[in-house]
């Protein structure tokens, strides 16, 4: 099987595997979208992926810092290229493609002035909103209610050792 990038004019692959038993496609298996960028290992020279972003959802991105993956010989990109990565668990390279059309797509869909999006449902998104912040308060008050607990629990236990040591003096003053 052939993993390839694409760009507007050529396929490139980049990796090739070979099927058996042990080693077929799960299709099940999570695979994970990055937004990523080719550079060059200051040590080594060689070249890896930058993980930018990585996709929870989708409209929902979360910026990864400092991980990188290692690219083999063969796979050779321009330093600086935008790729979408897709990513196994392993964080094997699955699939790849160039990012310009998809960033040039979220530029006109969301951010061109004066454009509005019906793929955003606004009350959609201030439920979700809300819920969060509902979510947030109870997760709040959860932790403050836990510290106020072991607090309490910390006196008794201060309490508790104070009069095991007043007992342990009053015992050892008895034998005496």
């Amino acid at each position: 099987m052939l993993v390839y990038i694409s760009s507007q004019k050529f396929i490139y692959p980049i990796a090739s595997y070979k099927l058996t038993p042990q080693t077929s496609l799960d299709y099940s298996l999570l695979l994970m979208l990055y937004l990523a960028q080719v550079t060059k290992n200051i040590m080594s020279g060689k070249l890896e992926l930058h993980l930018l972003a990585v996709e929870e959802s989708k409209l929902q991105w979360t910026f990864c810092y400092e991980k990188f993956i290692s690219l083999r010989d063969d796979q050779i990109f321009a330093e600086g290229l935008l790729l979408l990565v897709e990513l196994d668990d392993r964080e094997q390279i699955i699939r790849c493609r160039d990012a310009k059309d998809w960033v040039l797509k979220i530029l006109r869909e969301y951010l061109v002035e004066g454009h509005y999006n019906a793929n955003i449902n606004i009350s959609e998104e201030e439920l979700r909103i809300e819920k969060w912040r509902q979510e947030l308060t109870s997760q709040s008050q959860d932790l403050t209610r836990i510290r106020l607990e072991i607090e309490t629990r910390r006196e008794e236990l201060q309490e508790l050792e104070q009069k095991l040591h007043i007992e342990k003096l009053k015992l050892t003053s008895h034998e005496e």
